[in-house]
């Protein structure tokens, strides 16, 4: 009796609450729109786009029995959710997360239909619901307790950045990767997201400093390279906490050697709020959103002539140009006083460990994009403990970042994957080829708290990726 009156107060008094919000927060919401775009539409192109897929179609053995589910591991999803809780049961003003995600288009994600529901559809599943597998697994620590009818967002929406972002207790930073936007429709579409990404879902959504956003986009404008799809390929969007960016973001900017739209840097600001400067001085971050080439037999062509390129003809070829001028670009920030920190698809499976059924090895180039890939950016130790494929001839690198893949640091040989292509049985064939790896100081530091992968068809949405996270102290 007392649950029913209870409920009976609760739709009542939302029912009064749903009367007033609307004009108010519809202000709001307008207000901080247009302010974003004041702040930020004039830097926040740049293009690309390609025939290419990723990863390109599977050319690997499968394996007569297929799983269900690609968790090979010893461990479940909910151990390590318990165990990222463990150590961050609390939101930390010390600590912040960034969350990655190849969300392979972002027209899927900007539907506004109206609800219908009644208030009551937006409690907790019940425990059969929760055990039928809705809720995703290793779910970062203090993910939202507000839930949806099985896939659906509060918005009515099948997909909604905002329901995302709110489900995982509104992450400080989003990176997205093929945001799919013609160069030309930057000016129309990306003002659509903002508004998407801070309207209210429902009446018990609220909209404030901590529960809005800022989008920064850099679009591809490679006229020779991003044609595919009418021009709609490739992209970065690095959506970021109105409070966090305002206290901590330096600058967000992109790089001069990519034209593809497939880079954005945050460069952060130096020492929190009332460090004691007498105190060990920890260094600022700068955080990369990255979507890297994807290796192919396409031709590359010269971004001026549109010729096909004479010294690297091919996107293998550009793949491993990449690759230098990403770890150039890491090295560069680390000697002005930054750590770094890398994510986003990188279109490498570094190991055994990152494929399933087993790791693509044909054609043969790809594993020189491998091999490329791991003695650039990491080190002996950490390529070891990552069983990361090398080579067997002496392939030495002039530089080396030397960076730490947080993942396999923190769970070891742990198989679990990040691309789920749309075709077949789900975890049928899978790789890792979206991760995070940060400066080797961070790592030894302590300052990645935990990380995991949202490896689940409801987390996947209208993607072929999943989503993944890391959180790592100020």
């Amino acid at each position: 009796m007392h649950c029913t009156a209870l409920l009976s107060a609760l739709i009542a008094h939302t029912s009064t609450f749903t009367c007033q919000w609307p004009i108010a927060l519809a202000d709001n919401v307008a207000t901080r729109v247009k302010m974003a775009q004041n702040d930020s539409l004039s830097r926040l192109y740049t293009a690309t786009s390609h025939q290419e897929v990723s990863p390109p179609p599977l050319k690997r053995r499968r394996l007569t029995q297929t799983p269900s589910l690609a968790l090979d591991s010893p461990r479940t999803s909910s151990t390590l959710q318990s165990a990222g809780q463990t150590r961050s049961s609390s939101p930390s003003k010390n600590a912040f997360r960034v969350f990655s995600w190849n969300i392979n288009g972002i027209n899927a994600f900007l539907s506004s239909t109206p609800s219908a529901r009644k208030i009551t559809s937006y409690f907790t599943e019940s425990t059969k619901t929760q055990k039928s597998g809705t809720a995703s697994t290793d779910a970062p620590p203090n993910a939202s307790r507000l839930r949806t009818p099985l896939g659906q967002a509060p918005s009515g929406s099948p997909h909604s950045l905002r329901a995302f972002l709110g489900r995982h207790n509104w992450p400080e930073i989003l990176f997205l990767q093929e945001l799919k936007i013609k160069p030309q429709d930057g000016p129309a579409r990306l003002p659509k997201i903002l508004s998407a990404l801070n309207t209210p879902l429902n009446a018990a959504d609220s909209v404030s400093d901590h529960r809005t956003y800022n989008l920064n986009a850099v679009l591809p404008r490679d006229k020779h390279n991003a044609k595919a799809f009418g021009g709609k390929l490739y992209g970065v969007g690095t959506i970021m906490r109105t409070d966090f960016a305002r206290k901590w973001v330096a600058t967000v900017r992109e790089v001069d050697w990519d034209i593809e739209g497939r880079v954005s840097v945050v460069e952060m600001r130096a020492a929190p709020e009332g460090q004691d400067e007498n105190g060990p001085v920890t260094k600022p971050l700068a955080l990369i959103n990255v979507y890297a080439v994807n290796g192919t037999t396409q031709p590359y062509r010269n971004p001026l002539t549109g010729a096909v390129h004479p010294n690297y003809p091919t996107r293998h070829d550009r793949k491993l140009i990449f690759h230098s001028l990403l770890r150039d670009e890491c090295l560069s920030l680390e000697a002005r006083g930054f750590s770094v920190v890398v994510a986003g698809d990188v279109n490498i499976a570094r190991g055994p460990a990152d494929g399933h059924p087993n790791l693509r090895a044909f054609p043969e180039q790809h594993c020189f994009n491998r091999v490329d890939f791991n003695t650039k950016f990491f080190g002996e130790e950490d390529n070891k403990r990552a069983g990361a494929y090398v080579g067997t001839q002496d392939e030495k690198t002039e530089k080396c970042l030397d960076a730490v893949d947080v993942f396999r640091a923190k769970y070891g040989m742990e198989k679990r994957y990040t691309y789920y292509p749309n075709r077949g049985e789900w975890g049928s064939s899978c790789d890792r080829v979206d991760m995070v790896f940060v400066s080797k100081e961070v790592w030894d530091d302590g300052r990645v708290i935990d990380t995991g992968i949202l490896d689940t068809p409801q987390e996947r949405g209208p993607s072929d990726h999943v989503p993944f996270w890391v959180k790592v102290a100020l």
